[in-house]
This record gives C-alpha cells, sequence and structure tokens, in this order.
C-alpha cells in the first residue's frame, strides 16, 4: 500500500504544487477510497479538483469540484 503521508504531505504546506492542464493547484487533502469492501485506490483534493488514483498509483480520472457561494 502506498504511502499517502510521503508522498503527499509537503503539498499540503502550500510550497509545492500540482500541475493540472497547466495550472498549479494546492493540494488541500489526500486519503483512500473504497468500493464498500476494500480499499481500491487513492484520491487528492485541490482546490479545484478531485483526482483519483489506483492502488499502483496510475491515474484514474479528474473530477471538477463545485463552487459554493458563501
Amino acid at each position: 500500500m502506498l504511502n499517502l503521508d510521503e508522498r503527499y504531505h509537503s503539498y499540503l504546506e502550500g510550497k509545492k504544487r500540482l500541475r493540472i492542464d497547466g495550472n498549479e493547484e494546492k493540494v488541500k487533502a489526500y486519503g483512500y477510497y473504497d468500493d464498500g469492501s476494500s480499499i481500491v485506490g487513492h484520491y487528492l483534493t485541490t482546490e479545484n479538483y478531485q483526482l483519483y488514483y489506483n492502488m499502483d498509483g496510475a491515474f484514474e480520472r479528474k473530477e471538477i469540484l463545485e463552487k459554493v457561494a458563501v
């Protein structure tokens, strides 16, 4: 299993950013996701996207986060 803290914790401090479609994104959160019975991958939440990766670390999909009006 991937050690997500080792891989992504430095991004939470804000000094490092992900480049997505040419734009730099700050990582807000990361964790594992499951299919209801077992862990199937991990996710990263940035300012504008939710990125999903499988257990091998290969990219699966990207979802745009909705902006919430205050």
